[in-house]
């Protein structure tokens, strides 16, 4: 079957699907999708997600959609091993508490700074990069101490979180006070098979 992944080349949420695709050595088609143009308004892409909003897996006859469940789907279909989402309740409990640090307060926070400075997004920018200076405290403080958000092996905690982690500073938030933030985005830049995504002109 072909997986194919609806995707804005520039979306972090696009990008941890991509990302984590790659890292699993799992081929995909990626359709871009015409944001601009409003492409995903339209009914056929409304089919797939009702909520207009990319990424988006399809798996055979299998529509996925929103970035964290895709991972969930990828891990626990093609990982036999279950590397990425431990079996283990309380790993995958810590798993779990990340994805919702990425749909909350990474979202609110690093990625909403950012939707302002590139798409000029009608958002509080001074609120946003106060919660990611929040969120990365946090993050320093936990990293200092293990190598990845769960254990010492990487999972789709590290994935949800290290696309708008990396590119915070599109946002105007400096990852220079955070080395062991930047060393553990090294780490996941080492893994066999990664791909970045895109950077732009605000890239610091």
């Amino acid at each position: 079957m072909t997986l194919r992944l609806h995707r804005f080349a520039l979306s972090g949420h696009a990008h941890r699907a991509e990302l984590f695709l790659a890292l699993l050595g799992l081929k995909a088609e990626l359709v871009d999708v015409d944001l601009r143009g409003g492409e995903h308004k339209q009914p056929a892409f409304l089919a797939m997600n009702s909520f207009g909003q990319v990424p988006v897996l399809e798996d055979g006859d299998t529509v996925i959609s929103d970035s964290n469940a895709i991972l969930v789907y990828l891990a626990s279909r093609y990982d036999k091993d279950r590397r990425w989402l431990p079996v283990d309740p309380a790993q995958a409990a810590q798993v779990q508490r990340w994805l919702s640090v990425a749909a909350g307060q990474l979202a609110s926070g690093p990625a909403a700074a950012r939707m302002v400075t590139l798409f000029k997004a009608p958002l509080d920018h001074d609120r946003a990069k106060a919660i990611a200076a929040q969120l990365f405290a946090v993050l320093e403080q936990h990293l200092a101490q293990q190598a990845f958000l769960v254990g010492n092996a990487p999972t789709i905690a590290d994935v949800a979180l290290y696309s708008y982690t990396a590119h915070a500073p599109e946002g105007g938030v400096s990852l220079q006070p955070w080395p062991h933030i930047r060393a553990w985005l090294a780490r996941i830049e080492a893994l066999p098979g990664f791909v970045p995504m895109p950077k732009t002109a605000m890239a610091a």
